[in-house]
């Protein structure tokens, strides 16, 4: 019997959200609605965060849910398995609102599909592009996803062991505070095959944003219109691999330029094959604040669009501006060891 718990304190639902819902919880079997955080453990389910927002595009009564609960904990979710509803009566704060629930959730322990969100925005104009391929009005579009997005959560089970890690760069190996935290972590990890790849510049051009079908051509070519190290190099080895580590220093509260332009060319690849068994992580070192940004930048690209999974806890973030600092912050490397045996725990 699938079991399906709605995370749902928002009591002013649209119709186009109720819609939605239904046609997301046809694969489960038996349905729990919960909006208050004294209704259930949370823990070892299958989850739906539903989301109403509002004219500030914001779902007010989900962040009060969020507020309730202990924030600081890394188990809330523990076990848990979650995707996303979302309606808004604009054009913005879908992917906002996704990427700061799944930002939390994931921090407590849960566990995020690849491709976890259906947002519906106004007059469904995100779904214009999807039209070009599912030749269906817009509003029968939103429903179609939302059903097939309730039979993949229905049938997740965890990924197979995996035994290779990609780990991607772009900072200098002297000065670097982020790949110093990745060292750490990286000692503990055993009986891994951890392949590292320094993105440095000039070596990956920004994608050229060659038409879907050109795209798509050079996909089936193991290619690209650019070619060089990224075709080389980086998208064979995340192909053979079963999680991607990303090491992002914070810069201006945004991934550097190298590693934008790496994420935006994994197009021709993702074209090719499904992300939805490969695994992210990340690891974000701030000179002094804004390692959420970065980090929901990690989701919003890597997770909501790409499709690769989340799993629990899978983005370690600490502060360290001069050289050498990340070592003087405490514990930091019993904090580096659980990182580490959370990623071998989630392959």
């Amino acid at each position: 019997m699938e079991e399906l718990y709605v995370i749902c304190p928002n009591d002013k639902i649209s119709a186009q959200l109720k819609k939605m819902l239904d046609s997301f919880i046809e694969e489960f079997d038996i349905i729990h609605y919960i909006s208050s955080i004294h209704c259930s453990n949370f823990k070892d389910k299958k989850m739906l965060f539903l989301l109403e927002l509002g004219n500030t595009c914001f779902d007010i009564p989900m962040l009060n849910f969020f507020s309730n609960l202990d924030l600081k904990s890394t188990n809330i979710f523990q076990g848990s398995t979650a995707a996303l509803l979302i309606h808004s009566s604009s054009d913005l704060g879908t992917k906002r609102a996704a990427q700061d629930i799944i930002f939390m959730a994931n921090n407590m322990g849960c566990n995020f599909i690849g491709h976890p969100l259906v947002e519906a925005t106004a007059n469904f104009k995100n779904f214009l592009t999807w039209q070009k391929s599912l030749k269906l009005p817009l509003d029968e579009i939103c429903t179609n996803l939302s059903s097939k997005l309730g039979k993949r959560l229905a049938e997740y089970k965890p990924a197979a062991v995996g035994k290779k890690i990609t780990v991607l760069y772009s900072s200098p190996h002297k000065i670097s505070n982020t790949l110093d935290l990745w060292h750490l972590t990286s000692k503990y990890l055993k009986k891994i095959s951890i392949e590292e790849l320094q993105i440095e510049n000039g070596k990956i051009l920004d994608c050229k944003g060659c038409h879907y079908r050109l795209c798509l051509h050079y996909g089936k070519q193991n290619s690209c219109f650019y070619g060089g190290f990224m075709i080389e190099n980086v998208l064979p080895s995340i192909e053979s691999s079963d999680a991607v580590v990303w090491l992002c220093p914070n810069y201006n509260d945004s991934i550097g330029a190298n590693l934008t332009a790496t994420i935006n060319r994994l197009t021709v690849l993702y074209h090719k094959i499904s992300f939805y068994n490969k695994a992210l992580f990340g690891i974000i070192i701030s000179g002094n604040s804004g390692s959420d940004s970065v980090a929901k930048q990690l989701i919003g690209s890597l997770n909501i669009n790409k499709g690769f999974r989340l799993p629990p806890n899978s983005i370690i973030m600490e502060t360290a501006n001069d050289p050498k600092a990340i070592f003087k912050i405490p514990d930091i490397e019993l904090k580096a060891k659980i990182f580490a045996d959370n990623i071998m725990n989630s392959l």
